[in-house]
This record gives structure tokens, C-alpha cells and sequence, in this order.
């Protein structure tokens, strides 16, 4: 008889579990081993006090019971094997574990006696209070040997409201494991999520189960979830049929428990999965069908290592988890499916592939929300552009949800479809804000756009209230850099301010620009220039490989748990000698009254210039286009437009193009000593090859070609006048 709680301790205390001496396996010769004076005799006034004797022998683990301690038992002595394991089956599980623990620590502790309260099974399934007393008797070096004891029925002893008490207490308890297990399977969203929970709130162990496995119902048959605990999948293979004659199947067509208590009743009620079974040696099983809104989803089984009643109680207790669970699951399946035709979606919206890019290194990622549908409106893209050039596209559109993903796809297409046209980057940017206000829709998405000549490394960035752009130079170190912007697309054409500026930035070969939602540097809570400073860093320490790089990047967000969608593209320059570019075009807006505008124009002129191996007329190209500039904001109204193209044939010519909004043509004129004009046009006659002037609708357009030879052929010098 195995007990357990400290000495003298009243029902329901639960000191911590040791193990007592393990009987032998083989009864017969441990009997061989039993004292010459076992068992005890008891004295006869125990028996007219109602009180049962043993004698428990801890070395073979035999105990002799009389008569009326077999009585206090319930049971039957032709049916009791002298064992002190077959005594404790009587008792329910956690009395067994406490009494054990009791017996010893008073072993440990050198105690002589201990004394305590168990309850005991009746045939009725009911409970009746049962105490004990033992004396321990050792040997000569303190080894505890045996043990001599009484035991009676302590119903009377104790009154109606302790034992209410106790009742209550476990009611309660088993109560209070279905109670947290439901509260935390409200925040489980997937169904790994549903079996961690079980796991984690140690609810199998409270219940008194050793392991589980889920069968969820799907399309006639039940998929056995692989994920719950080591050892829990009972059922053969990975999935049953609905007629198989297996329990799991019996609960989901009959909606209705199947309890098995032992290992003969096992076998016997599903002898075709017992001959598949035996070697696991199962014991008990509780089998509960798993019903949502009236219909099965799947089943649970829950696995115990013996034999094991299952009270009225305790079934009650079992069937409230198994609804719980059923809601849980059903929750994470639809979300699961959501999850699956979300990602579906987005991963349709964005590109397939990537094309290759001559002269350029590309790696794009994209990382779904942790948060939400675990889709948003985050994207990439790289389109092929006349003259060889190339767009770089990144955009967010506001929102966690498929629309913000169906959005996503229209806007995309969209600006993909306007670039590809071959207008100058805010013309894109422009049409593609008006075409999502025409969309009718309630979203908002920020978009930067970089149209790159990769010949010349020149890049032109219009931005709309999106994140700036990284570059990193070719010995590794990164900075952002902070290009001009307007309002976010949809909002630019609400609020009429559809004029985007226009920046221009080199890319030295070897360089790498990277362009990313705010994903990828914002942390709830921290600075936004915490986030540009970290990832500044993992630019400059990471890996070469732009492949791993991006990686790295997506996977650190991953790590801190980022809740929003993150999108990726990096675009790294190749070293590329000598290759102009055919049919190019670059272009730059210049707004009156801004410097800057004419210094970028500079930039971009100088670098291509140099890129396309005409370096020595750098200085002549660029101070004529300063004086085609000038003339038009000093005698028009409006901007201008600068454009540098290279015309292809015989001799590789660079055209500079500048427009404005006025008709009235310019005309060549003498200046005198004195004057402040009219040594424009004399200054590009002399540097210039050829010039000209074009009308272009409501305005015009002044040009002027320079013959642009590769290195080591001979460069004519300006020609006559177009």
C-alpha cells in the first residue's frame, strides 16, 4: 500500500512525490526473502475496534492483510495477491502519489512512525476516507525494512463538511485546469498554437494524462496533428478513415466519448488497433469528440500509462475541455485558411521573378506581418526601361488585409505600366497617385521610385512620402540619404500637389542602393533614428552577398518579432569599362528660384559625362547646359526641363535638350562691352558642335549636341551653328 503526505497530515495536503522501494518483479522468489516471522499476527482487540492490520515488507515488497484491513479495502481476500501495489490500485491516483510521498519522507527523516488520511474507492465509484497508522522497524545500520500498521474507516471520524470540503477543493481544482487552459487558448491562433497551450499549462499532467493526439476532420477523413507531445499519436499511421474501427473515428461519427480504463478494456473493445499497438503498452484512454456549432471537427485523445477511472466528475471535467478546444481549433483552422489565401494573394501580387539586370546585382525579400492577417500591402519591383535603363520600385500601402493587398497588385501594375511608357519619374509617381484616387478606395501607400542608367551610374529618385534611401558605398560603409519628397500617393492628387521633385544621385560602381518599407527599422516604442542607425550597421558589417545581406535583413526583424510587413530590394552597381549607353535619356525639372535644382542638373550631366568616357568635354557640356538653363528661367515664367540623350550612328553624339513653357524663340544676338546679356547663345555656339531650337506644343526646346568619342579616338572640334 503505497502512501503519502507529511506525518500526521489531514486530507488534501500534497507534499512533493518521491519514489518508494521498488517489489521486485518476480514475487515468488522475493517471497523466498521475507522474514522468518511474516507477517505479523495481529492482536484480536484490533479487530472489535473495526481496525485492519498489515505487515509490509519493503524488501520484496509483499504486504499481508487481514481480514478486516481487506474489508477497509473493499477487498476480496481470494482475489488479493499479498501485493502492496494491488492495495494502493484501490486508491485513486493523487492519494496514491501523496501517501507514497509521506511514507517517504518519514523513511528519510528516520521517523519510527507516521499516521495519515486517504481516501479509497468503493465499488460504486464513490469515496470513503480511510486512515492509517505505521510503525517502521530497521536493522542494525538504520535501513528501513518493514513495515507493521493498521488501518480503519475514518468516515465517522470525519465530519460531513470536512469531507464536502475536500470534494469542493478537488471540483475546484479540476475546474480551475479547464478554466486557465480556456483562457489561454483564446490568444492561440494557429492549431500549433492550441496543442503548445496543453503543453504549457501543464494541463495533462493536472488531469492526470500522459500524453494526447489531436485528429482533426478533413475532407471524410482524420489527419492525426503531429505536433502534440512526444509518444501521443496512438492511432496507426497519419490518418484514419471515417468506417476504420478505431476509437477516434467511433467519437467523430457518434459525436460521443469513449472511455478506456484499462488495457483489457482496450483490447478488447478495438482489437484491431490493440495487435497494432501492444508494443507501446498502453494503458488508459479517454477519447473526446471535438464539436463546433454542432458539427465534429476531429477528436482527442488523451493517454494514461495504467489504469485509470474516469468519475462521473472527471468526465464532466474532460467534456468541458474537449468543447473548449473544439472552439479553439475551429478558430485557428479558419485562421489558418485566411492566413494560407492571404498569402496566396500577396505572393500573386508581386512579382514572379526578377529580370536580370546587365550591369547590376539584385535581391529583393519580402517578410509577412507578424500581426494581423499576416498580409499587407508592402511591395517590390523592377521594371525594364527604355534605353536601357531600369525603375527600382518599393511602396506600402496602409493596412494589415487583403484589400490593402489587392490595392497593392492594382498600384503596382499601374506604376509598372506608366514606367515602362518611358515617362520621366514624376510623371510616374503623379499618374500613378491619381490612378489610386481614381481607385475609389479609402488607402493611402507611400512609394519611392529610383530610375536608374547603370551605364553612368546616375540615378533619379522621386519620392512620395516614403523612407528615405540607403546607399552603401563599395567599402562597405552606409549612410541614408535624405531625398526630397511629396505627399503619399492618393493624397498628392486630393490635395492638387502633384509636382514631385526630382534627385539625382551617382552610383559608383561597386555601390549598392537600398530601398525598404518601414517595416525594416521601426520598433514600437524606440526613436525612428535608433532604427536607421541599426540598420546603417548591418549594412556596413553584414555580408557581401547581396543574397545573404537580405537575408540577414529579414531575418533580424524576425528575431525582435516586427509586427508589421517588411519589403526588401537592393541594387548593387557592377564595374562595367567602357559600355555607353545606346538610346539613353536622362532627365532633370529645375524650378526657378532653386539652386538646387541647377546643381543637381550638374550631377547628373558630370557623371554622365564621365561614365560614358567623354570626360574631357565634361566642363564644356556643362557650362553650356548652365547658360541654355539660365536663359530659360530668366526670360520664361515657369520651370525647365533638362535632358541629356545620346544619339547613336556613325559618330556617338550627346544631345542636352532644355525645355520651358514659352514660345517665343531665342534669338542669337551681339552683346556690347557693357551688357549683361547675350553671350548665352555665342557661349554655346562656341562650345557646341551643333544647336538648335525646336517648338514643343505650347512651349519650346533649345539643344545642342557634342560629339562623345571613346577613349583614344580623336574629338572634332565645335562645328557651325545648327
Amino acid at each position: 500500500m503505497r502512501h503519502g503526505a507529511a506525518s500526521g497530515t489531514r486530507p488534501g495536503a500534497t507534499p512533493r512525490r518521491e519514489p518508494v522501494p521498488a517489489p521486485s518483479e518476480d514475487p515468488e522468489e522475493e517471497a523466498a526473502t521475507c522474514p522468518e516471522d511474516w507477517p505479523a499476527r495481529p492482536d484480536p482487540i484490533l479487530a472489535m475496534n473495526r481496525m485492519g492490520s498489515f505487515d509490509w515488507d519493503l524488501d520484496s515488497g509483499r504486504m499481508h492483510m487481514d481480514r478486516q484491513a481487506l474489508a477497509v479495502f473493499g477487498l476480496r481476500p481470494e482475489r488479493f495477491d499479498d501485493m502492496a501495489t494491488t492495495a494502493s490500485a484501490q486508491m485513486p491516483r493523487a492519494e496514491r502519489d501523496r501517501m507514497a510521498a509521506l511514507v517517504k519522507d518519514a523513511i528519510t527523516a528516520g521517523h519510527e512512525t507516521y499516521a495519515g488520511y486517504f481516501r479509497i474507492r468503493r465499488a460504486d465509484d464513490s469515496l470513503r476516507w480511510t486512515h492509517t497508522q505505521g510503525y517502521i522497524r530497521r536493522d542494525a545500520g538504520g535501513r528501513a525494512r518493514r513495515i507493521f500498521g493498521i488501518v480503519r474507516d475514518a468516515t465517522q471520524e470525519l465530519s460531513d463538511t470536512t469531507a464536502r470540503r475536500e470534494q469542493a477543493s478537488e471540483l475546484r481544482r479540476r475546474t480551475t485546469v479547464v478554466e486557465r487552459t480556456t483562457a489561454a487558448l483564446a490568444a492561440a491562433r494557429t492549431v500549433a498554437d492550441v496543442l503548445d497551450v496543453l503543453r504549457e499549462q501543464d494541463g495533462l499532467v493536472r488531469l492526470g494524462a500522459d500524453s494526447l493526439v489531436v485528429g482533426l476532420l478533413e475532407q471524410g477523413r482524420i489527419r492525426l496533428v503531429p505536433d502534440g507531445p512526444t509518444g501521443g499519436v496512438i492511432d496507426a499511421g497519419r490518418h484514419t478513415r471515417l468506417d476504420d474501427p478505431y476509437p477516434m473515428a467511433d467519437v467523430v461519427r457518434t459525436m460521443r466519448p469513449v472511455y478506456l480504463e484499462d488495457a483489457e478494456s482496450f483490447a478488447a473493445a478495438y482489437p484491431e488497433l490493440w495487435k497494432q499497438i501492444a508494443h507501446l503498452r498502453p494503458g488508459a484512454a479517454a477519447y473526446l469528440p471535438l464539436v463546433a456549432q454542432g458539427s465534429p471537427i476531429g477528436s482527442l485523445g488523451l493517454f494514461y500509462g495504467g489504469t485509470h477511472h474516469f468519475a462521473p466528475e472527471e468526465r464532466n471535467v474532460l467534456v468541458a475541455l474537449g468543447s473548449s478546444l473544439a472552439q479553439s481549433l475551429q478558430r485557428a483552422m479558419l485562421y489558418e485558411q485566411e492566413k494560407d489565401l492571404a498569402q496566396g494573394l500577396q505572393q500573386a501580387m508581386l512579382p514572379r521573378t526578377i529580370p536580370d539586370v546587365p550591369g547590376a546585382e539584385v535581391a529583393v525579400r519580402y517578410r509577412a506581418a507578424s500581426a494581423g492577417r499576416d498580409v499587407g500591402g508592402d511591395w517590390y519591383d523592377l521594371v525594364p526601361l527604355p534605353g536601357g535603363r531600369t525603375g527600382a520600385v518599393i511602396g506600402d500601402v496602409q493596412g494589415h488585409d487583403t484589400h490593402a493587398a489587392a490595392v497593392m497588385g492594382q498600384l503596382r501594375i499601374a506604376l509598372r505600366a506608366y514606367a515602362a511608357e518611358g515617362h520621366p519619374p514624376a510623371t510616374v509617381m503623379a499618374r500613378t497617385s491619381l490612378f489610386l484616387d481614381e481607385l475609389d478606395t479609402d488607402r493611402f501607400a507611400t512609394c519611392l521610385y529610383a530610375e536608374a542608367d547603370l551605364s553612368t551610374g546616375v540615378l533619379q529618385l522621386v519620392r512620395a512620402g516614403h523612407l528615405d534611401p540607403f546607399l552603401m558605398a563599395p567599402d562597405g560603409s552606409a549612410r541614408r540619404v535624405p531625398v526630397p519628397g511629396g505627399l503619399p500617393l492618393g493624397l498628392s492628387s486630393q490635395f492638387g500637389a502633384l509636382d514631385y521633385p526630382v534627385s539625382t544621385l551617382e552610383l559608383d560602381p561597386g555601390a549598392t542602393l537600398l530601398l525598404c518599407t518601414d517595416g525594416l527599422v521601426e520598433v514600437p516604442g524606440a526613436d525612428l533614428d535608433d532604427g536607421f542607425a541599426k540598420l546603417a550597421t548591418q549594412l556596413r558589417t553584414g555580408p557581401r552577398d547581396l543574397r545573404l545581406l537580405a537575408d540577414l535583413l529579414t531575418t533580424a526583424v524576425e528575431r525582435r518579432g516586427g509586427e508589421d510587413d517588411v519589403a526588401v530590394l537592393l541594387l548593387r552597381r557592377r564595374a562595367t569599362v567602357g559600355a555607353p549607353l545606346y538610346g539613353g535619356r536622362l532627365q532633370q525639372h529645375v524650378a526657378p528660384g532653386d539652386p538646387r535644382d541647377l546643381a543637381e542638373a550638374r550631377r547628373m550631366i558630370r557623371s554622365a559625362v564621365r561614365s560614358w568616357g567623354a570626360g574631357s568635354r565634361s566642363d564644356d557640356i556643362e557650362l553650356a547646359t548652365d547658360e541654355l538653363v539660365v536663359n530659360a528661367l530668366t526670360h520664361t515664367e515657369g520651370p525647365a526641363l533638362v535632358t541629356l540623350r545620346v544619339l547613336t550612328g556613325a559618330v556617338r553624339r550627346l544631345r542636352v535638350e532644355v525645355e520651358d513653357s514659352s514660345s517665343a524663340l531665342p534669338r542669337r544676338r551681339e552683346a556690347d562691352a557693357e551688357g549683361q546679356s547675350g553671350r548665352g547663345l555665342m557661349l554655346v555656339d562656341l562650345l557646341a558642335d551643333a544647336w538648335g531650337v525646336e517648338a514643343r506644343g505650347a512651349g519650346k526646346c533649345v539643344w545642342c549636341e557634342f560629339e562623345v568619342r571613346r577613349p583614344g579616338e580623336e574629338v572634332a572640334g565645335p562645328g557651325p551653328a545648327g
